[in-house]
């Protein structure tokens, strides 16, 4: 009766293709304890990230190892490529997008050198997150293998 009332369901789609895991399993407490936000990690085995949702890049950190996506409907995503990976200064990842782009979901933004981000930072895994300002109840994970652009959270 009150149907207009449910929220929308809104999916998250994998910025890359890999092996999606739990977040719990990342060894970095950041993000295993969520202490930036709920999601899931992907084990990346394709070189572009692309865009998880569709919105506005809030963010791109000068290094190029990280970026933020907000949508028009208050949920924000990070996309975090590999662990300790700001160490590497942007050597590996190259910008493909800027701040304040409009983007769909699968829009690339950066292409990683995963062989040299292997080599010099701690790991490859990429923490996908819902940042805690983001209007979410619920998040549904889906922990598998997937290609750039399949679904691998429903929020609500």
């Amino acid at each position: 009766m009150f149907g207009f009332l449910k929220r929308k369901v809104r999916e998250i789609k994998s910025p890359v293709d890999g092996q999606v895991v739990a977040l719990e399993s990342v060894k970095d407490d950041v993000f295993s304890q969520k202490l930036v936000g709920d999601g899931v990690a992907i084990i990346p085995i394709s070189d572009v990230f692309t865009a998880p949702i569709d919105g506005v890049i809030t963010k791109i950190f000068s290094t190029n190892h990280a970026y933020s996506i907000k949508s028009p409907k208050d949920l924000e995503v990070m996309v975090h490529i590999g662990l300790e990976t700001v160490a590497l200064e942007g050597k590996g990842f190259e910008r493909l997008a800027n701040e304040g782009d409009e983007v769909k979901a699968g829009d690339p933004i950066i292409r990683a050198d995963l062989v040299y981000i292997r080599e010099h930072a701690k790991d490859i895994i990429t923490p996908v997150i819902i940042s805690d300002e983001s209007d979410v109840k619920s998040i549904d994970k889906r922990l598998n293998i997937v290609k750039s652009q399949d679904m691998i959270m429903e929020v609500n």
